[in-house]
């Protein structure tokens, strides 16, 4: 089975949960490489519906998914049911905006009847934000042609409906307002908070997962800094700083230094190329 295929099956929850949402798994091994990585994240875009039409988007939508070069995954994607969707949507769903999802999203997902999977290309780091921009005019398009639930399962995080519309008219709202650049400072911030989780807990950091779709390094906190909701906010401004003016400038602005050290494998869709900020106590 290909690398794709396989981390394919362990996000859509055929194997066990990632250890940033799970203490008591065991640790993944450590790589520590400092050499940049060569690896290009994918989305990884998973969606719900109430049947088996799901699996055949209107022509519009599928021509949009054709446009920016995403594919529908037809291997994984089914005409039924999938029981570890409940569990694995209640592990993703985003807990630090105030109501980001609610119960009729949670039935929306316990009565699905078809799950589709659409895939990204991989991301050049220059074009990641325009692609994710692109995952969420998809998202926006499939939610219109009657999708009942969606998660982006790259860094395993899930919103509800309301939520993502809103997501996807902020970063349209966004591109109009820098008059039509493909890439604005609000767009990354939008697409972060769209297809990146944050904060994730293990021993000692308050982590992100999911900033490699938007350009970006993972930022991770020490819990003696405060809260998960005090890292969570330090998460998003060091990540707003790096998307604005630059990593490099950044880190030198706060002095922080850029680490590869990860608890992921390189061929894992949560795999940060770019990288990890470590602040420490």
């Amino acid at each position: 089975m290909n690398h794709l295929r396989r981390h394919l099956l362990k996000a859509i929850g055929l194997f066990a949960a990632s250890r940033a949402w799970a203490n008591d798994q065991p640790s993944i091994q450590r790589r520590t490489d400092m050499q940049p990585s060569s690896v290009k994240p994918r989305h990884v875009l998973c969606f719900l519906g109430t049947d088996d039409s799901l699996l055949h988007p209107p022509k519009a939508v599928a021509k949009t998914i054709a446009d920016f070069n995403f594919e529908i995954d037809r291997t994984y994607s089914q005409g039924k049911p999938d029981p570890h969707m409940e569990r694995s949507f209640g592990v993703c769903w985003d807990r630090v905006f105030p109501n980001a999802w609610s119960a009729a999203d949670e039935t929306a997902v316990t009565n699905h009847k078809a799950v589709l999977y659409v895939l990204s290309p991989p991301l050049e780091q220059q074009k990641s934000v325009a692609y994710s921009a692109a995952a969420l005019r998809i998202v926006e398009e499939m939610i219109e042609a009657g999708a009942t639930a969606v998660k982006g399962e790259s860094a395993g995080v899930a919103h509800g409906l309301k939520r993502w519309m809103q997501l996807a008219g902020e970063c349209k709202a966004a591109a109009r307002t820098n008059q039509g650049l493909a890439v604005t400072a609000a767009m990354s911030r939008t697409c972060r908070l769209a297809f990146a989780k944050r904060p994730l807990g293990d021993n000692s950091y308050n982590e992100s997962v999911g900033f490699h779709l938007v350009g970006l390094p993972e930022v991770y906190v020490a819990k003696s800094h405060g809260s998960d909701r005090d890292a969570a906010k330090l998460i998003d401004e060091i990540a707003d700083d790096m998307a604005e003016h630059g990593v490099d400038a950044t880190l030198r602005g706060r002095k922080l230094a850029l680490s590869r050290e990860s608890q992921y494998a390189d061929d894992d869709f949560k795999f940060n190329p770019y990288g990890i900020v470590h602040v420490e106590a």
